[in-house]
């Protein structure tokens, strides 16, 4: 898998990456992500948690390293740690985690199109133009949008 990744990142001139042999498990990242959300500073922790996993190497399953992400989101990481284990954001990862099973989600990213196209994982363009295509979307004539 690491090897998968670095050199799809190298498409993209991503070249330093820094890619672990040990898969954090993120639910308690997760868990912020939903307690983000609720304060309208989802895309900002997301944008912190990623570049702080690939690029610096920081471990999301550390409170040290999850209170500096949360910093850079503009969140109270005192308040935001206590939050990672509420049981509101921790049901909603279970609903969820149920809804992707229901769906038959087996990786993430997953893209669905229309209602039986589905790639999974991290794919070139290609990938996902043909799964667009098959669920009845057409190329723009006009390309600059």
């Amino acid at each position: 898998m690491r090897r998968h990744v670095a050199l799809f990142a190298s498409k993209f001139g991503i070249t330093d990456l820094d890619i672990s042999d040990h898969m954090p498990r993120t639910r308690k990242a997760l868990a912020l992500a939903e307690y983000a959300r609720d304060r309208g500073r989802l895309d900002e922790f997301r944008a912190a948690a990623m570049a702080g996993h690939w690029l610096e190497g920081l471990d999301l399953e550390s409170d040290d390293d999850l209170r500096r992400l949360l910093e850079l989101a503009d969140l109270d990481p005192e308040e935001a740690i206590g939050a990672a284990t509420d049981p509101r954001y921790l049901e909603r990862l279970k609903q969820a985690g149920r809804e992707a099973h229901e769906m038959e989600i087996t990786g993430v990213p997953t893209f669905i199109f229309g209602t039986d196209e589905m790639v999974v994982g991290c794919q070139p363009y290609e990938s996902l133009a043909r799964a667009a295509e098959a669920a009845g979307a057409r190329m723009r004539s006009d390309h600059s949008q």
